[in-house]
């Protein structure tokens, strides 16, 4: 997890300083309208959860608000705190350097503390598996009902780093352990495609075959892997959820846990 970026001299009280630190949740970003608009669902999600809290989005490229911005709004609303989460569900290049970078050189007096990505959370699977069953109609039965002629190719977004990728293909170890299902690991930028994962699953023997996205939101990426397999049936993406909801605010206590432990 990452810790504080920077310390500044406001005073803890109670456990932190005054007003309670804001959440800042940070989303990718994207050219599809979409997305930003089930982001801002999202967000919507987790502020209710939580009303006592000053919750924002901002985003790292192509929409706005940005996360200077933001920074820079719940500096002016009084805050001395805030604890940027990243809605990333990976540790790639913008959790690990992005944001990170730009984080650092956000503002001279506010306490900025980074907290982990959302990851392969098994709440998020669980959702996963139940987006999945919604796309296989009322005959997928229960969701603990084992589907074994099922094979699920789950796709997510692909960088260049083959350790992040192989972090990445867990997900679908995950999803099969859960279900029984077949599944396979496919990508939207890089290798292995979703039609080599669907033939992959075929040949293992599943007979009703579909695409699990693992993303947040629907955009650009989602409709390149369902141009490129237009004859199966695509899950739909994440979006808001009750699990995500859970999940940020977990993200947010440990981060802030930390920050307080070591400014203790």
């Amino acid at each position: 997890m990452f810790g504080p970026i920077r310390v500044t001299a406001a005073t803890p009280i109670g456990g932190y300083a005054e007003p309670r630190p804001a959440l800042i949740a940070v989303a990718h970003g994207s050219r599809d309208p979409r997305s930003a608009a089930t982001m801002s669902a999202v967000v919507a999600d987790i502020a209710a959860a939580r009303p006592d809290i000053d919750v924002r989005l901002a985003f790292l490229d192509l929409n706005a608000p940005s996360v200077e911005q933001v920074v820079h709004a719940v500096a002016a609303q009084g805050h001395t705190q805030a604890v940027v989460a990243p809605l990333l569900l990976g540790s790639a290049y913008h959790a690990r350097v992005d944001l990170p970078g730009l984080l650092a050189t956000a503002h001279p007096q506010l306490l900025l503390t980074q907290a982990d990505v959302l990851g392969p959370d098994q709440r998020l699977i669980a959702t996963l598996r139940d987006r999945t069953l919604a796309a296989l109609g009322p005959a997928s039965g229960a969701p603990s009902a084992p589907l074994t002629n099922v094979g699920v190719a789950v796709a997510a977004v692909g960088t260049a780093s083959a350790a992040a990728n192989a972090r990445t293909g867990e997900v679908a170890g995950q999803l099969a352990a859960l279900t029984g299902w077949h599944t396979e690991i496919c990508f939207a930028t890089t290798e292995p495609s979703v039609t080599r994962a669907i033939s992959r699953l075929r040949v293992s023997g599943a007979e009703r075959v579909l695409v699990a996205p693992w993303f947040l939101a629907p955009g650009l990426l989602t409709d390149r892997l369902a141009a490129a397999a237009p004859d199966v049936v695509h899950a739909p993406t994440i979006g808001p959820d009750t699990a995500l909801t859970e999940i940020v605010w977990d993200r947010y206590d440990t981060a802030l846990s930390a920050a307080l432990s070591l400014s203790a």
